[in-house]
């Protein structure tokens, strides 16, 4: 028995002091991190609004750091070329991705993904976003409640604008249709600038458009917006009711931009990136530049971040579920 108790002793006292030796590991990764580029992989084209955001706070981090911040455009299958590439990259800090809210939607969406979501670690999120719903001034109306009664009166007659397929405006769009009971048809588009140049130019009667994109036209005397995506109002549009406000709740979770690593990486160089991720986002001169493209600066920790992402994919797949809609 004694023997037994010994040997389990000695079990014991080694995986303890194997512990030890990994978080006193992971402390000194930490601490000698970055001591080379890093590597800010961006899942879509260069020159839109994830990109721009990339190129902005890279910069930031690179001279705070003094190590370069390289970003690497990977766009392709709505973003999961770029995904993947992280998901399965070292586990070292030097690899990171800049994701937005089409990584907690993808799984509902497609029944072919490369990588799980638990491959990637949350790091900060780093802005919100929001869809506004537009209609053309000409239209005379001026309220939801008043568009969703002439969608009933006109049942398949109207149309909605989305920023593409399987985004977060085509699924607010059947979203409204199911919580409303009308019947409107989906027209999408290859973006938010042409979306929003359709709305301008008279060809949409409807549209959900992210603030981000429809920002520099809010005052335009052509449009109206009757309500925004969102658990508040927009700051930019304190006059403008959110979609619950307007009579139709289920729209609070907002869109998102974020940071991620590889789920491998040490929790010590996780909570150091994301912390000074969070710290460039609250300077006050990037505040206003964020702002200004129509975003809401958040700046959180890994700790913050995590929750969000769980609530966000259980709602978003029961928008899916309930509209059946597929990618495959």
């Amino acid at each position: 028995m004694q023997n037994r108790r010994s040997a389990l002793g000695r079990v014991l006292t080694t995986a303890a002091c194997a512990a030890l030796v990994l978080a006193t590991g992971s402390a000194l990764a930490a601490d000698n991190y970055p001591s080379k580029p890093i590597r800010l992989v961006v899942p879509y084209p260069a020159g839109g609004g994830t990109d721009i955001i990339a190129r902005l706070m890279g910069t930031q981090l690179s001279q705070r750091w003094g190590q370069p911040v390289i970003v690497d455009n990977k766009p392709g299958a709505s973003g999961m070329m770029g995904n993947d590439l992280v998901a399965k990259a070292p586990g070292d800090g030097y690899t990171v991705l800049l994701g937005i809210t089409a990584l907690v939607q993808i799984p509902a969406l497609y029944k072919k993904v490369p990588y799980q979501l638990s491959d990637l670690a949350p790091v900060s999120q780093a802005v919100k976003s929001a869809d506004l719903v537009f209609v053309p001034r000409s239209s005379g109306i001026t309220s939801l409640q008043q568009f969703v009664a002439k969608a009933k009166a006109q049942p398949g007659k109207l149309n909605y604008g989305s920023y593409g397929n399987a985004t977060s405006s085509h699924l607010h769009g059947e979203q409204l249709k199911l919580k409303a009971g009308i019947d409107m048809v989906h027209v999408p588009y290859q973006g938010s600038g042409p979306e929003m140049a359709a709305m301008l130019g008279g060809q949409l009667e409807s549209a959900f458009i992210d603030a981000a994109a429809a920002y520099p036209h809010i005052k335009s005397d052509k449009v109206s917006i009757l309500a925004v995506t969102g658990a508040q109002r927009h700051p930019a549009l304190p006059d403008v009711p959110t979609m619950a406000e307007a009579g139709y709740s289920g729209f609070e979770a907002n869109g998102w931009f974020g940071y991620f690593v590889p789920a491998s990486t040490p929790q010590p160089i996780v909570d150091k990136l994301g912390n000074e991720l969070a710290a460039i986002v609250k300077m006050p001169e990037i505040s206003k530049r964020l702002l200004d493209m129509g975003l809401i600066p958040v700046g959180s920790t890994p700790a913050e971040f995590k929750p969000l992402l769980a609530r966000d994919a259980a709602h978003w797949k029961s928008i899916v579920d309930a509209a059946k809609i597929s990618m495959d």
